[in-house]
């Protein structure tokens, strides 16, 4: 079976290591010769994600090129705690969340790729995914792993519509060094809840902080690339630690837009089909986890079903409750970060009694995610 893989993010890497693993013959194309973004932009990957990982044969090389975390804490603008929680696991689950740059993630993915027989075309833009486009024409499926403005998607559905800007927008950075916050003990993942926004950031086993500010704005920045220090600085003036961590910084990354997508209604056709953020931008923290998820789901079911008409129907049969379920999860999760005054000072004072004791009963069904084992490769 010849397959065209049109992406070669998280998404489209990940699928090229499974597909190859069960015997198709497969090439990814990748318009960028770096499709990983900035390099100081970072990923975290819960146990989800590296038990995914895990079935395509590479956890222990994802994990070396990032760090455990254990915790995930919350808190409120004024440094109140407002959780303390395992991060991306269970409390019982000796697998701890591994966060890295999205640069060595995509990295050593596309290394696995070809060590699993897959052949990377990169400078290669596809704008249709379907026979016609002289690319991918004789494919017998074409996985559109194109990301969130994916070109597959459009070509499945001329009419679908289009993502929209979300209210916020992240700019990421790295600290130059060890840095000294203020009454907060830098350990594991750390998310404030600021005014206008949130704040994330981690310290690193090198003793800098990564960080990450999402901030909160009914209008898009004219200039993603222009927003600097300064503006961030300003934005985040009344949060000690927040401040802190970004005066501790002298460069950024250029700003993300996030945007938001309606449920698409058609994910495959007979030799089509959509992975990843093409199909579901879930968000949450889970983009990648869920992207890995998709690429095993989908070789097992190309390996089990007769004809790839029905291993398509099937893969998107299994999918769609869970990543349906999650983008209810990150809906949630961007209100909070944007809600307003009386809506902050409420989740201050509630937070602390809830957040701790059903966080586990909310979330496990995420993380009790068994993916399953790729088959031994087969001929087609």
């Amino acid at each position: 079976m010849r397959v065209a893989v049109v992406g070669g993010g998280v998404a489209g890497s990940a699928s090229a290591i499974a597909l190859a693993r069960i015997g198709a013959e497969v090439t990814l194309y990748e318009a960028y010769e770096d499709p990983a973004g900035p390099v100081g932009s970072f990923v975290s990957l819960s146990v989800n994600g590296l038990r995914a990982l895990e079935a395509l044969g590479c956890m222990e090389a994802v994990q070396r090129a990032g760090f455990p975390v254990d915790r995930q804490r919350m808190w409120s603008g004024r440094d109140r705690p407002l959780g303390d929680v395992p991060r991306g696991r269970r409390a019982d689950d000796r697998l701890h969340s591994v966060t890295l740059m999205r640069a060595d993630l995509v990295g050593a993915l596309r290394e696995e790729a070809m060590r699993a027989g897959a052949r990377i075309a990169v400078g290669t833009r596809i704008t249709t995914g379907d026979s016609h486009d002289p690319l991918t024409a004789g494919a017998d499926l074409v996985v559109g792993a194109d990301g969130i403005w994916s070109a597959v998607r459009r070509t499945l559905n001329p009419k679908a519509l289009e993502p929209r800007y979300a209210g916020l927008y992240s700019v990421s950075g790295v600290t130059d060094g060890p840095v000294r916050l203020p009454g907060v003990r830098p350990q594991g993942f750390n998310m404030v809840f600021a005014r206008r926004g949130a704040f994330i950031y981690l310290p690193a086993p090198d003793g800098t902080v990564w960080w990450s500010a999402q901030v909160a704005a009914a209008d898009p920045p004219p200039d993603p690339a222009a927003v600097g220090l300064t503006e961030l600085t300003e934005t985040f003036r009344t949060e000690q630690t927040p401040l802190a961590v970004l005066r501790a910084s002298s460069a950024v990354n250029a700003a993300t837009l996030l945007h938001v997508l309606p449920p698409v209604a058609r994910r495959h056709d007979g030799c089509t089909v959509l992975v990843g953020d093409a199909a579901h931008p879930v968000g949450a923290g889970q983009g990648a986890s869920i992207a890995i998820e998709d690429a095993v789901a989908l070789a097992r079911e190309l390996a089990a079903a007769d004809g790839v008409p029905a291993a398509l129907a099937a893969f998107d049969r299994i999918r769609h409750d869970r990543t349906g379920k999650l983008a209810k999860t990150a809906a949630a999760n961007r209100d909070a970060k944007t809600a307003g005054p009386v809506a902050a000072r409420l989740r201050e004072i509630m937070m602390p009694f809830f957040f701790n004791r059903f966080y586990e009963k909310a979330t496990g069904w995420l993380y009790d995610h068994d993916p399953g084992q790729l088959p031994v490769a087969r001929t087609f």
